[in-house]
């Protein structure tokens, strides 16, 4: 996200949110928020996941604001902080909801499994509603580091470097990626 004239840069107002500026703070939550809250419901599909995934992505800019260099733009590192909150809360989900089956006579443990929000009847929705339902049913069976980079590439308009450095790998690693991940949902949408 680049500045208008006269705006401070997301990298300044990291830099005064080191110094634990709230009213900078503030106006990155403002910048990020839907952003954050998008990119989030991309890669879990919940909307309370992913409000809580990313506030504590904010949560954690405003913890390590201090450590961040300036060696990629802010918002390079922020959705690296974002992806990995992301990717560390299905983790932790899928081994949830495995403990959970296998004790499903365990009331108490019943209560506290939490399932995925339903989505409204297809049969209600647009057509058009219905195709992008299809796509995001597609993009979400891809593999973790696919599903990302297809959401930072076509949600988030990163660029293959940009999106090489929120994944923390190379860029022909990241063109492998949506590679397989155009491969993969071509075929599952063909049938």
């Amino acid at each position: 996200m680049s500045p208008e004239r006269g705006e401070i840069s997301d990298e300044a107002l990291c830099a005064r949110v080191a110094a634990r500026d709230e009213a900078a703070f503030d106006q990155l939550v403002e910048r990020y928020q839907s952003r954050a809250y998008r990119l989030a419901w991309s890669l879990l599909r919940d909307a309370e996941d992913a409000r809580d995934v990313s506030q504590e992505a904010f949560l954690r800019v405003y913890q390590s604001a201090a450590r961040f260099r300036g060696e990629a733009r802010f918002s390079t590192w922020f959705y690296r902080i974002l992806v990995n909150l992301a990717l560390d809360h299905r983790r932790r989900r899928r081994w949830w909801q495995r403990v959970v089956a296998h004790d499903r006579d365990d009331e108490d443990v019943a209560l506290v499994e939490r399932q995925p929000a339903r989505e409204p009847d297809p049969g209600d929705r647009v057509s058009e509603e219905q195709t992008m339902t299809r796509v995001w049913d597609a993009v979400h069976r891809l593999s973790p580091q696919q599903r990302t980079a297809v959401v930072l590439s076509v949600q988030e308009q990163l660029s293959t470097a940009e999106i090489a450095a929120v994944l923390e790998c190379s860029e022909p690693t990241v063109r492998v990626h949506l590679h397989r991940a155009v491969q993969a949902l071509r075929k599952t949408l063909k049938s």
